[in-house]
């Protein structure tokens, strides 16, 4: 074989390695749950958010990184292996609190890449980062918590506070990162001791809320009780009113029909007044009225009795007109 044709042989070997690479690294394609970054001769030059076939220039021109879209898990404090087992890290859990207690600590913190050209080029690895923020800023919140509050009511706000201090952490560092929410797992005590005696104290405390809850119930409850025995006294207490009134007001309109009366026939009516006191006043009393030659009235005698009702005595003198007219036989 002459060397021009070994030439010529090679370079048509050379020319078809250079073909295929330019076939298979002039395209590429991106997923719905992927992105993508264009890098030129090492810089960043375009990112791809759009799904399908992409084309670029061909290596060593460009090269494509495609990262996911979706939300990613930083389990801190903890790990699980492809067999479901969780292997604990106790000495990166383990913080103290404001009160001076040790308390274990492990969250998950959910996240996603928002920006992959800073997820690229602005840190080496933005995960350790992550990693090491989530940790700064759980010490941070547990180390001005007390231990009531990490483990009881306050593990709310000890997640809200952590949130917050992660996301401003992950701003300043500007990795392209964005913290979704931070869950805590678990906080519990170092041994199991301590941990029986602090369960404890949260059970007395949590009995003692249930009696005051029961307490401010049965509070209540008479409360409304009074409430409603008041509105019912009031509102008898107005009936009384109104019906005193309306009492009040007959007997003001009797009195004055009687007044009316009385002016025009002042003597009769005065009889008939004090006749009709009398069978008021001694009820179920016979009684006899008698006119002397002086022409008293007189009352006599008064004797209980069960008979008939009053009656004129035949041994009596004939009464006079007036006294006839103003006398009824009882």
């Amino acid at each position: 074989m002459s060397v021009k044709r070994t030439l010529l042989l090679t370079g048509l070997i050379l020319l078809s390695a250079v073909a295929l690479v330019v076939v298979f690294t002039s395209w590429y394609t991106v997923d719905e749950s992927e992105q993508a970054v264009v890098i030129t001769f090492g810089n960043a030059d375009e990112t791809i958010t759009d799904s399908g076939l992409h084309f670029k220039m061909p290596w060593p021109i460009q090269k494509v990184e495609v990262l996911s879209k979706e939300t990613y898990s930083l389990q801190f404090g903890y790990e699980q292996n492809e067999d479901g087992e969780i292997e604990a890290y106790d000495d990166e859990t383990k913080m103290i609190t404001g009160d001076e207690n040790i308390v274990l600590t492990d969250l998950v913190v959910q996240w996603k890449i928002t920006d992959p050209e800073k997820y690229l080029f602005n840190a080496e690895n933005p995960k350790q980062i992550l990693h090491n923020a989530t940790s700064s800023a759980i010490r941070s919140i547990i180390g001005s918590s007390t231990i009531d509050d990490a483990l009881t009511d306050g593990k709310a706000d000890v997640e809200a506070d952590t949130r917050n201090l992660l996301v401003s952490l992950i701003e300043k560092y500007d990795i392209g990162v964005s913290i979704l929410g931070v869950k805590l797992q678990d906080v519990e005590l170092p041994n199991d001791e301590v941990r029986a005696a602090f369960t404890a104290v949260t059970d007395a405390r949590e009995t003692k809320n249930t009696k005051t809850n029961e307490a401010e119930k049965y509070k209540n409850q008479k409360l409304s009780e009074a409430e409603g025995e008041k509105d019912a006294i009031i509102s008898r207490a107005e009936g009384e009113k109104v019906a005193r009134i309306q009492e009040a007001e007959g007997e003001v309109e009797i009195f004055k029909k009687l007044y009316a009366e009385y002016k025009g026939n002042q003597e009769i009516t005065r009889q008939r007044l004090i006749i009709e006191t009398l069978e008021n006043v001694l009820p179920n009393t016979q009684l006899y009225i008698m006119n002397d030659d002086g022409e008293t009235l007189k009352y006599l005698p008064l004797q209980p009795t069960t008979t008939s009702p009053v009656k004129e005595t035949e041994e009596t003198t004939e009464p006079t007109a007036e006294a006839s007219e103003g006398s009824d036989k009882q």
